[in-house]
């Protein structure tokens, strides 16, 4: 459970955070305000980049927590430029990265409780939690900020969405 959680999570948050780099780096290079990469979005009804890294953060933070049974960072509300949402998943990194074997692999038969941000809730074995909600949950929103760069004219290519793949 540690392998498939903390393992695929930081991989992937090291390649959304590179990813800001070159929206930064396009931004600069162009002239243009990165507010505008910020808030672009694949179409009218999805969220908007910013969204798509806060809730791919999300998922990921929240998922582990609830693997480990321990209380989550909180991440403010308000709207980040890039500098701060490449903070925002240094302090997600930082926490699953300090988040022990021990206290995720033991996880995957216990009930855990995901809270929807309106406050329904449901329960989930830690592996279904895991494999048919929180993973494809994160990857959705991963490749869609992935898309929306690309689709914004930023030079990105699959390596760019892959990172470094860990040997282990």
């Amino acid at each position: 459970m540690y392998k498939l959680s903390v393992g695929v999570f930081t991989q992937f948050l090291g390649s959304l955070s590179d990813l800001l780099d070159h929206a930064a780096a396009y931004a600069e290079a162009r002239k243009i305000d990165p507010s505008i990469l910020l808030n672009a979005r694949l179409y009218p009804n999805m969220y908007n980049l910013t969204r798509q890294v806060g809730e791919a953060n999300r998922h990921a933070v929240l998922a582990c927590a609830l693997l480990a049974g321990v209380n989550p960072p909180i991440f403010s509300d308000g709207e980040p430029d890039i500098p701060e949402l490449k903070n925002r998943i240094a302090i997600a990194l930082d926490f699953i990265e300090n988040l022990q074997p021990a206290e995720i692999n033991g996880s995957a038969e216990r009930e855990v409780v995901f809270t929807f941000r309106n406050g329904a809730q449901r329960n989930f074995t830690g592996q279904s939690l895991l494999l048919t909600f929180s993973v494809p949950q994160f990857f959705f929103h991963v490749t869609t900020a992935y898309d929306i760069l690309r689709h914004a004219g930023v030079d990105l290519a699959k390596k760019d969405f892959l990172g470094t793949p860990r040997s282990t």
